[in-house]
């Protein structure tokens, strides 16, 4: 049992329940895109701690998606307001 890793993919998962928990039109973009990406690159620093290759590789993926989401936030974050 990874401990390290097991951690990285629960990450994952509480980003995607904070994700159903912060949607609406009264959300606040700054608190969403700073919790996304502060808990995906915990994610991505477990996965690398983990040294296993099933784990090192599904949190990557999974974090780094949710990091690309939390970029994409900032983005349209960054349009919305000019």
């Amino acid at each position: 049992m990874n401990k390290s890793g097991l951690l990285s993919i629960l990450l994952f998962v509480v980003s995607v329940i904070f994700f159903f928990m912060f949607r609406g039109p009264n959300a606040n973009m700054e608190l969403g895109i700073t919790v996304f990406g502060v808990l995906s690159i915990l994610g991505i620093i477990f996965a690398f701690l983990s040294k296993k290759l099933m784990y090192l590789l599904t949190g990557i993926i999974l974090n780094g998606a949710v990091l690309a989401f939390a970029a994409l936030l900032l983005l349209a974050w960054g349009i919305g307001e000019s």
